[in-house]
């Protein structure tokens, strides 16, 4: 490969690894079933990166990316509807429009939640944090805090509604409330 190629496909990699989990997002409010849109992600990324050099900026990478999805998922329910009942094109268009519009509204609301979990103390954080991670058990997370199972549960409720009144300032703040 080029050093001219391997630069498109470096800053292609980075563009759809940084935008794929929304991307993954909005294809799975679209199609019924995770496999469809497992099915539908790997026809996104094949055209995006034929047609990556028709992006104008890589700055546009996420509102082109989406535009593309959407098609890509459209043209796959159309698909899709030859062979069985589905939702007809209005409607279709509708909820992918309301999709993309929800999705910026879910990456404000994340980008606030990371923003407000960095402002609390480091101890506080973890503790949070541990509770929803996989293969966690809440008494053991409860355990290190030095709370019972039942306090440990009160706390992380306070944190969660501290949280809460943190991510709706931020939001209120960008005029996104």
């Amino acid at each position: 490969m080029h050093s001219d190629g391997r630069e498109m496909y470096e800053l292609f990699l980075g563009q759809f690894t940084a935008h794929e989990a929304s991307l993954r997002a909005y294809v799975r409010r679209l199609v019924p079933t995770r496999n469809d849109a497992a099915d539908v992600m790997q026809g996104i990324a094949l055209v995006l990166w034929k047609k990556f050099d028709q992006l104008d900026h890589p700055s546009n990478f996420r509102q082109w990316a989406f535009g593309v999805a959407r098609y890509e998922a459209l043209a796959w329910l159309r698909d899709k509807a030859r062979e069985r009942h589905v939702f007809g094109q209005d409607l279709l268009n509708t909820i992918a429009q309301e999709s993309e519009r929800l999705d910026e509204r879910l990456e404000a609301q994340r980008e606030a939640l990371e923003d407000c979990l960095s402002k609390m103390p480091a101890d506080q954080r973890k503790l949070v944090l541990s509770a929803y991670m996989p293969g966690e058990q809440i008494k053991d997370i409860a355990s290190q805090s030095g709370r019972s199972v039942g306090g440990f549960y009160q706390w992380l409720h306070r944190m969660r509604l501290s949280l809460l009144a943190c991510i709706e300032r931020s939001m209120a703040s960008e005029g996104l409330a």
